[in-house]
């Protein structure tokens, strides 16, 4: 482990401490009568919005799947080039292709090639979402439309600490802390993350001087940290909350408790991992050399 990401490594026991340290307080807090009529006022759930959707179609259930897929890859590949350790081989772009350059192509590592292909499908992905998002109104299940979203957030993140979990439908209408963790992740979180790393893609030229590299390099790996958690939180009450009705909302389109979605889901693991196997520096030479030359 080199020392750029050994201040990373230090996260998860720390993360661990604050979340045992977090639980206790918020147990001890639902003992007292003030909290305990907030929660009552406050039960964590915002009015559903005139005119949202109910149910998740097929495509938001593939290209969850899709994206979930990609960003696995993405923070390999990112976790590689962050490691300092010198790549196995090296990509150098043709000029003389459809794409040509006045400047020579930058020489990029396999794992930056990588990363940026990869980059480039999840960025298509996620305009595909955001297009259908609004084309078919689930936005409305994303973006909150009322002030009262906050206490209700508060709310839901005190009965979620204190392991005590909050009742609502996800198939209906999601609760006030995860409208704002979702929206979050996907108009916030997600734009940042490719911008940054447009930043610091071989396409920016050297003399665009803005905004600063180093400041734009922490929030890109800022970006990749909060995925990285998002993901683990997210996944982990999706199986501590009602795993097989949760699972069948998002890979098998249904609101029930039978085994379809858990089926799905394990075949999307395994598609992972096979992805994650195939994806050795060997196979990724032949395929970058369909595109540019190899050295290494």
């Amino acid at each position: 482990m080199t020392r750029r990401w050994t201040p990373l490594v230090w996260l998860l026991p720390l993360g661990l401490v604050l979340l045992v340290a977090a639980v206790l307080g918020a147990q001890w807090l639902r003992t007292l009568p003030d909290v305990q009529a907030f929660l009552a006022q406050y039960p964590g759930e915002t009015a559903r919005p005139e005119g949202a959707p109910v149910g998740f179609p097929w495509w938001l259930q593939w290209q969850h799947a899709l994206n979930a897929f990609f960003l696995l890859l993405i923070v390999r590949t990112g976790w590689q080039i962050g490691s300092g350790r010198r790549p196995p081989a090296f990509w150098t772009r043709r000029n003389d292709g459809l794409i040509r350059t006045r400047n020579p192509p930058r020489r990029l590592s396999i794992h930056v090639w990588f990363h940026l292909v990869l980059d480039a499908l999840w960025v298509v992905n996620g305009i595909l979402y955001w297009v259908l998002l609004f084309a078919t109104g689930q936005w409305l299940r994303l973006v909150p439309l009322s002030w009262d979203v906050v206490p209700h957030a508060v709310s839901v993140l005190i009965q979620y600490l204190s392991l005590d979990w909050p009742v609502h439908d996800g198939w209906v209408h999601y609760n006030a802390l995860q409208l704002l963790m979702y929206g979050f992740t996907v108009f916030v979180a997600a734009p940042v993350a490719f911008l940054t790393g447009l930043r610091l893609s071989s396409v920016w030229r050297p003399e665009w001087r803005f905004p600063p590299e180093k400041p734009t390099r922490w929030l890109h790996v800022a970006a990749m940290v909060y995925f990285v958690g998002f993901t683990f939180l997210h996944v982990s009450l999706i199986l501590a909350t009602g795993a097989l009705r949760n699972l069948n909302h998002m890979y098998a389109g249904r609101d029930d408790e039978s085994w379809a979605g858990l089926v799905v889901f394990v075949v999307s693991l395994v598609v992972m991992i096979v992805g994650w196997v195939v994806a050795r520096p060997a196979v990724l030479e032949r395929l970058a050399a369909l595109g540019g030359t190899i050295r290494k």
